[in-house]
């Protein structure tokens, strides 16, 4: 058996599982299994591996993909200059292990937005991992954009209590990398002050489950074009089974 996963914690929310154990079943890796590892502290990480022989690939979540980084012994190129990874390989070699950390979140994100895309800048709800990857996404895409934070106030972060009509005008296109209004928690939103939205305004939460959040309600509510982070999902995780494939040959 070859075995992947995801860690993170809580992880009553994710699709994960379901969504390669299905890729398996499609491409015939009938050895191949997927479990999710709800683990509550960063540092089981190295135990979850040894404990586990046959595992060969993880995904990361909420709230590891920063705090995860130290215990790697690799990160490619993009996981570096992010400063987050979502994906690793494990390979074992006369029982040595060796771990190899990558972000898929940017491409994916990327991949799940319309072309073209009408914004030249945009607020980016959060600072953790997931925020990071949308920043990298923008640089390359040479948008500008600013983040939000409850509690930091220093260079091109601002708190939520910052943001006037004036910067709602301004960054017409407002991205949610919290995990604010996460099942099972689904009746929170990230308090920015939705009043001041327009229908020229794009809400799009990286979230998608459940798949419409109050944060896109507040968006459909005022006519906003509004997007959940369902195909960036699907399509990190294409990018994430590539690479674990890879390291099978």
């Amino acid at each position: 058996m070859v075995l992947f996963g995801l860690i993170g914690y809580p992880l009553g929310h994710s699709w994960s599982a379901t969504l390669f154990t299905e890729k398996f079943r499609k491409d015939g890796k009938i050895n191949y299994r997927y479990r999710l590892f709800p683990i509550t502290d960063v540092n089981d990480f190295k135990l979850l591996i040894e404990n586990h022989p046959a595992l060969s690939g993880l995904n990361v979540t909420v709230p590891y993909k920063e705090k995860i980084i130290p215990l790697l012994d690799e990160l490619d190129e993009t996981a570096r200059t992010i400063g987050a990874v979502n994906t690793i390989t494990i390979s074992r070699n006369h029982g040595k292990i060796h771990t190899r950390g990558y972000n898929t979140d940017a491409a994916g994100f990327m991949y799940s937005l319309p072309d073209p895309l009408p914004y030249s800048s945009a607020l980016i709800l959060g600072t953790g991992g997931a925020a990071k990857a949308v920043a990298y996404a923008f640089r390359l895409m040479k948008i500008e954009y600013m983040f939000v934070s409850r509690t930091i106030h220093s260079g091109n972060i601002i708190t939520y209590k910052d943001i006037t009509e004036g910067l709602m005008n301004q960054y017409k296109f407002i991205i949610n990398a919290t995990p604010t209004g996460m099942y099972p928690e689904i009746g929170y939103s990230p308090p920015i002050p939705y009043h001041y939205l327009t229908r020229a305004h794009f809400l799009y939460d990286l979230i998608y489950n459940p798949a419409e959040t109050v944060f896109l309600k507040h968006g459909l509510t005022r006519e906003c074009k509004v997007m959940n982070g369902k195909r960036m999902f699907i399509h990190q995780a294409d990018l994430a089974y590539t690479l674990f494939l890879e390291l099978q040959h």
